[in-house]
This record gives C-alpha cells, structure tokens and sequence, in this order.
C-alpha cells in the first residue's frame, strides 16, 4: 500500500503507475524533480515542463509551482525517449497544480484541456521515507487516473506507452539523483 499517494479510484477507466527506491535523501530528490529545466538531461518522457497562463504563454515571472497554476508540460515523448519520437508525434499537456505540499514532498495535477466527462485525468507524486538494507532511502511514487470516455481511446493507443513513460520517469529520476548525491558525497563525505 502506497505511503504518499492517495488512494487511486477503484472505477478508473485506467491507471499508469510507478513506484522506485532511490539511494539519496528525499530533500535532494524533490529537488531534482522539481527542477523542470533540466528534465531534458534525465527524462525521457515529459521533456520539458513549465508554468504558463490558460493560453498556454509562458510566464515570465516565477516559475514557482503552485496551486491553481497552469502547468504546460511539453515535449511528452510516448514511448519514452531522449530522441524525437518514432511513432507518434511528441505530444503535450496543459495541467492545472491541484496539490503542491513541500513538507510532505507531494504533488499533483488534473489536465484542463478536456471536459471531465470526455477526459478527467489525475497525476500524483510523492516521495516517501524508507529504510532499506539499514539505510534511510526516499521511495517515489507516482499514479496517474485516467476517467471519462475519450480515456478508453487512450488506453488503447497509448496507455501501455504511458505505463512505460511513468516507469522510464522514475528510472531517470532515480539515477539523476543517486548521481548527484555521489557527487555531494565526494565533496563532503556521507555517511552510509
């Protein structure tokens, strides 16, 4: 059972999720997550994200998540990859940040670009403390809920590609943050 997500719902049409252990400490991950700009260096599915207004224009003031911020998350590569796509063309997405909780390293996001009964679609990410091998590591979650009817189309044309980005999602957070952190500890020594 899931420490830091809340529960996904039982009548979703689907659900997209990942779950990785990730040797660093939670602060140094939520870091990295929440550095968008340098998504294009370990992220072979969302490619770029930013905060921009309902049009879509980026906001040229802060970049500070928060809620009720548009959220434009763009290129999308499905299947994941660090190369333009192959088979379908990189696709995007406008959210809109329904939860932004940095003292319990959660967030999430609803799509805004559909109407709920056409597309409703949820994501949540949370990190989570865990001692594995007698050793304080962060675990991160994700889920993404996929309702309404047009989310049976994407289901069956991308849905396994969007499993596949969540799960590609985590592998390269966790080895951008397991990267940092050696280079944190050579600089100041860690202990294990």
């Amino acid at each position: 059972m899931s420490q830091g997500l809340p529960p996904v719902a039982s009548d979703a049409v689907f659900t997209a999720s990942a779950s990785i252990t990730i040797d660093a400490p939670r602060d140094l991950v939520w870091q990295v997550l929440m550095d968008w700009g340098s998504y294009q260096q370990w992220n072979p599915f969302v490619r770029n994200q930013c905060l921009v207004d309902a049009t879509r224009k980026p906001l040229a003031a802060s970049q500070q998540p928060r809620v009720g911020a548009h959220l434009l998350m763009r290129p999308v590569h499905i299947p994941p990859s660090f190369t333009p796509p192959k088979i379908f063309p990189a696709g995007s997405a406008l959210e809109v940040i329904t939860t932004f909780d940095t003292d319990n390293y959660r967030c999430a996001w609803k799509n805004v670009e559909f109407p709920s009964w056409l597309l409703d679609t949820e994501r949540w990410q949370a990190l989570v403390d865990v001692v594995e091998d007698g050793r304080k590591k962060t675990r991160y979650e994700t889920v993404g809920v996929f309702n309404g009817w047009f989310a049976y189309v994407v289901k069956l044309v991308v849905g396994s590609g969007v499993q596949e980005g969540f799960r590609a999602m985590a592998e390269g957070l966790k080895i951008r943050s397991e990267e940092l952190q050696r280079q944190r500890c050579v600089i100041t020594p860690c202990a294990d």
